[in-house]
């Protein structure tokens, strides 16, 4: 059907030929971090989940994202004209929405290409059937996911994870794997295992790779103790070895902080420095983030889905990934699940139509180019600091204006002077994503809307001093005054896990 290497290299290539120079890391000095969604289709005549033998499909790239950053607290801006997250997972997720909503616009106007079908009730849309969405990373995400046990004598902190459910997903993932390959470790630039590997001999593998600053770096952390059903992880925490009798001497660390006001890590030496299972906040130069980790947010679209709540008014069921792979870099199979839908296995009472997503987990034998690792590699011994790439690329599979470079939370190039601008705005921001769904608003006839939004007229007509406003006008009430009241007045109406909501910020 297909596998790891194939989604990687295929996302690479579509980086290097379709992406233009503009905001990519500066040659031998900067390094970034790739992400994006595939669809995954059968050729006509076949089926996605068909298990009576190879399934031949088409793989192509709908968003991609790049970038190490996010913005601190003191930064955010309420008009919703600012990207608070600029990590490569996040990019291609809001790209990703971009592409949904375009997909969306073809559907209202019955195109036969577009990716959802009518549903049964007036004004829904369904996904075709036959289609499937994988996100891939070049590294593991940020956060929860990032906390990998080390062992002493092994070369990475575990060995890849299955390729087996990729060429047959009827086959269940085991750990029954290859020897690791990657030789270096991401992790807190400060902690004594990373003062201790900066003395050691560079190899071909690369060089020590750290994992924190308030730009997208992954390192390590701790498994969690507290559970009565220990995973191999926690247990090599509490006893200092795994199963297999390998000694455990320290774990990566994450430069991801605990959310405020809740447990925390317990900073002891070694294995046990970090609790697993945690919510974590990106770090900060200086200025804190109120941006969740990618591993929470990935969590939470495991559960709610990647098509936010603007468009879940438009769809009977929530878009979800059917599978997750990772480049080539420090990985574990079961940090990896572990964060994205292990931790979430306790929540319930949701509405019809949601549930926790066990999404397939892989990994690529595939090194990004330009991540720190093979930047670092190719830099060897020449002078000069290497840094993150402060610029972030956001592509979409869109007709119009597909990418989208931005800095610090603005388009390229932006000034002072110009922010609060349109032209100041990039085009997957909040308020950007909310004009885009209000064009599709204005393209439908009120007839045909959703029962959702009928609702949401009668209540904002109802709340406004305006009760003669247009259905559009109506719906988007707030629009003029507060982009971001407008889209968290959608949002509230149709969210189907608050709590996570409040959260797992954007």
């Amino acid at each position: 059907m297909w596998t790891a290497d194939e989604i990687a290299r295929l996302c690479y290539e579509h980086y290097g030929n379709r992406l233009p120079k503009q905001g990519k890391p500066e040659p031998n000095r900067e390094w970034t971090l790739l992400a994006a969604v595939v669809k995954i289709q059968p050729t006509a005549g076949q089926a996605c989940d068909r298990s009576d033998g190879p399934v031949q499909v088409t793989k192509e790239v709908v968003s991609m994202g790049t970038g190490t950053k996010c913005i601190g607290q003191s930064k955010m801006r309420k008009s919703g004209d600012i990207l608070n997250d600029s990590h490569a997972e996040v990019i291609a997720r809001r790209s990703f929405q971009r592409y949904l909503l375009h997909q969306l616009h073809l559907a209202a106007a019955l195109k036969e290409d577009s990716i959802f079908l009518p549903g049964s009730q007036r004004g829904l849309w369904k996904l075709r059937p036959d289609l499937l969405f994988v996100f891939f990373s070049s590294h593991t995400p940020c956060g929860d996911a990032s906390i990998i046990p080390m062992l002493e004598f092994e070369d990475q902190p575990c060995c890849p994870v299955s390729r087996d459910w990729a060429s047959n997903p009827s086959v269940e993932t085991n750990d029954n794997l290859e020897a690791p390959e990657d030789k270096r470790k991401c992790e807190d630039p400060e902690s004594p295992v990373t003062k201790k590997m900066r003395l050691e001999p560079r190899t071909p593998d690369g060089t020590a790779h750290r994992q924190s600053f308030g730009s997208q770096e992954r390192g390590p952390n701790p498994p969690n103790v507290n559970s009565s059903h220990l995973t191999a992880e926690e247990l090599a925490t509490v006893t200092g070895m795994t199963p297999s009798g390998a000694r455990v001497v320290d774990v990566y660390r994450t430069g991801a902080k605990c959310v405020p006001g809740g447990a925390g890590d317990s900073r002891k030496p070694g294995a046990a420095y970090h609790r697993v299972g945690l919510l974590r906040v990106k770090p900060g130069r200086g200025d804190r983030t109120c941006s969740m980790s990618c591993s929470d947010k990935l969590a939470r679209w495991n559960v709610l889905g990647c098509q936010g709540a603007l468009l879940m008014h438009f769809l009977e069921e929530p878009i979800y990934l059917s599978a997750v792979v990772i480049g080539k870099c420090p990985c574990s199979q079961e940090a990896m699940q572990r964060a994205l839908f292990g931790r979430c296995q306790n929540v319930s009472a949701l509405p019809e139509g949601f549930g926790v997503q066990e999404v397939k987990i892989q990994q690529s034998d595939l090194l990004f180019e330009q991540s720190r690792c093979a930047v670092q590699t190719k830099k060897a011994d020449s002078p000069g600091r290497l840094v993150p790439c402060g610029a972030a690329i956001s592509w979409s599979a869109v007709p119009e204006q597909p990418l989208d470079v931005t800095a610090n939370g603005f388009p390229q190039g932006t000034t002072k002077k110009g922010v609060g601008r349109p032209q100041a705005r990039s085009r997957i921001s909040k308020v950007e994503l909310f004009r885009s769904f209000q064009k599709l608003l204005s393209s439908i006839s009120e007839d045909k809307w959703p029962d959702s939004l009928s609702l949401l007229i009668r209540i904002s007509r109802a709340a406004s001093d305006k009760p003669e406003r247009s259905s559009i006008e109506a719906a988007c009430w707030a629009n003029d005054l507060e982009p971001l009241a407008a889209h968290q007045a959608f949002a509230h109406m149709h969210h189907p896990f608050p709590h996570l909501e409040a959260a797992a910020r954007l």
